[in-house]
């Protein structure tokens, strides 16, 4: 089994925060260093540590379900000691990590969980997993313009995938549009209408791989149910 792969599954971190210990010395097998990536294990045999903690594959899953309000970064630990989404969220016995992200000024929908490989697989590109949102715009875009996000548009010189776009409503100074992407760019939804020319009041994501928000309010979380479970595994293959 890949290194990274099993760190994930630990419950580390995701695949790709591993790499980024990896590089950074941090994570030892059988007492040495790891000094590159792609390296393979025997998690029966071989003893892996991270910062000198000895990791074991986990047995208990967590899933949980929080509705993000503003102000909060995710992340699990900020340098300059910003709120973080961790602050919402019950103490467990496990430590979780984000799914995607949302930036400090977007609120709603946030997945959280320490099955790394899930994690992992919901962010891959190649499973092209569906995320709702609902924002606010400053002004009124034009059927044309909106028109343009559905094609896709160009940003950072690749073409976004395209997207369905929904005209909620509009007063004459704003309107509220729903869309729905299959990719997770950074800073994807704002940089799209920034790129029509319109900035937005609001983002809140209300659907992530077909689960929605429902009626959680801002600050509160739940765990996910077997179901709701059973169906994020099944949409990326995961046994």
């Amino acid at each position: 089994m890949r290194l990274n792969k099993f760190l994930a599954q630990a419950g580390v971190a995701s695949r790709r925060e591993a790499d980024r210990m990896i590089t950074e010395g941090r994570v030892t097998v059988n007492n040495t260093v790891v000094e590159e990536l792609g390296i393979q294990i025997d998690p029966r045999m071989d003893a892996v540590r991270v910062d000198g903690r000895k990791i074991k594959k986990e047995r208990q899953e967590f899933y949980l379900l929080l509705n993000k309000p503003t102000g909060y970064l995710v992340t699990l630990k900020d340098p300059f000691n910003r709120p973080t989404v961790l602050e919402l969220l019950p103490k467990l016995k496990k430590r979780v990590f984000p799914v995607g992200r949302l930036d400090m000024d977007s609120e709603g929908l946030l997945l959280l969980t320490n099955n790394g490989e899930l994690a992992n697989r919901l962010m891959h590109p190649r499973y092209r997993i569906k995320k709702v949102y609902e924002v606010r715009t400053k002004g009124i875009p034009s059927h044309k313009s909106l028109q343009r996000l559905e094609r896709g548009i160009h940003l950072d010189g690749k073409k976004t995938a395209p997207a369905v776009v929904t005209h909620l409503g509009s007063d004459p100074k704003n309107a509220r549009i729903r869309i729905e992407l299959t990719e997770g760019r950074k800073r994807e939804v704002r940089r799209m209408f920034e790129a029509i020319g319109y900035s937005l009041f609001s983002l809140k994501r209300i659907n992530y791989a077909g689960i929605a928000i429902g009626t959680l309010k801002k600050g509160q979380w739940r765990y996910l149910t077997p179901s709701e479970v059973t169906h994020l595994k099944k949409l990326v293959g995961q046994d």
